[in-house]
């Protein structure tokens, strides 16, 4: 299982995105259940909407909630305290606590591969970034 950030989903909707190339042809040769959280749905769909793509936030929209992107976990209020958790002791790092989130979960299910473009993931030290 691989988990998806919001820059992966953002580069592989938006055409004139700089790693748009890079993140399609990933998602079309990867061949591994994809797994996202509702925090990122949130994320991807906020960012597409500020940054103009109103027609393909609801596109994506559409495709997580019918399931056709990834399987969406959603947080649960002992998986948001632990992100907190995450987001004071690593009070040094610029993550949002979105990332935390991500970290959290990731680390929660043992999940060891993320398709993100995020720096920040590759702070993590517990994640290998693909593509």
């Amino acid at each position: 299982m691989i988990f998806v950030d919001s820059g992966g989903w953002f580069a592989s909707a938006v055409t004139d995105d700089d790693d748009y190339e890079i993140a399609k042809n990933w998602l079309n040769e990867n061949k591994e259940p994809l797994f996202t959280t509702n925090y990122i749905v949130d994320e991807t769909l906020t960012l597409l909407r500020a940054r103009g793509e109103n027609q393909k936030a609801l596109q994506v929209g559409k495709l997580f909630f019918d399931g056709l992107l990834a399987s969406i976990y959603y947080l649960s209020e002992e998986d948001i305290f632990y992100s907190w958790e995450i987001f004071q002791k690593f009070a040094d790092k610029d993550w949002s606590f979105t990332d935390c989130s991500s970290k959290y979960v990731c680390e929660k299910f043992g999940i060891s591969q993320a398709f993100s473009f995020d720096k920040h993931f590759r702070q993590f030290g517990t994640v290998t970034i693909v593509p």
